[in-house]
């Protein structure tokens, strides 16, 4: 394939040519490399089965027992593809956009991901306008992933010219959204109402209960 598309967007004030510009390739089955408000994330359109696929091959994960993040635009898109209580939701009022993964009962309209349909899901709005610019754009969720460094040291790469540099021959878009942060969300299991946090990262999700 030829090589990544390397996208420059002011983060405080993306330009509606330049979002269209990445929405096109993702609606064509592109995989897009771009920030959000914790660490840069692999992502692709949420019902282009192929895409999702290669996003799987890229990361080397079982597409049917992939732990795959919903990148939302808002609560509204939340109710669209999770089964959302009440009072979960009222915190995640609070809480996005935010560094926070939500993992939700999935509802009916959650595509099958490797012919398997999702129990659960994990849904994100992070507070980044490039991303949630990306998602308006695109109309639905954009399944995503984290990028991760095979340095021991530093688990994250946070530099967009050295993702650039690593991943330009496997993804068509890299969006150079300013340097990325080094510790990804904090991962919180909102099943039965119990708020139970499954990883700790850059959120804390006491402040919002």
């Amino acid at each position: 394939m030829a090589q990544a598309t390397f996208l420059r967007i002011h983060p405080d004030n993306p330009q509606q040519k330049n979002i269209a510009q990445a929405v096109e390739i993702l609606r064509k089955g592109g995989l897009v490399i771009y920030p959000t408000d914790t660490i840069y994330g692999l992502g692709c359109d949420l019902h282009n089965a192929r895409a999702v696929e290669r996003l799987c091959q890229l990361r080397g994960i079982n597409p049917a027992k992939a732990h795959l993040s919903f990148i939302c635009h808002d609560l509204t898109h939340i109710s669209d593809y999770a089964k959302i209580s009440t009072q979960t939701y009222k915190v995640m009022k609070r809480a996005l956009p935010g560094p926070f993964t939500f993992v939700l009962e999935a509802s009916n309209k959650v595509p099958k991901i490797g012919g398997k349909r999702k129990e659960t899901v994990g849904i994100r709005v992070p507070n980044n306008k490039i991303s949630l610019c990306l998602v308006e754009e695109l109309g639905n969720p954009i399944i995503s992933t984290s990028i991760h460094d095979e340095d021991e040291v530093v688990e994250y790469t946070t530099d967009p010219e050295l993702i650039y540099e690593k991943y330009r021959n496997q993804v068509d878009l890299i969006i150079d959204g300013g340097y990325g942060n080094n510790v990804a969300s904090t991962v919180v299991n909102c099943e039965n109402d119990e708020f139970d946090v499954l990883r700790q990262g850059a959120g804390d999700i006491e402040e919002y209960l």
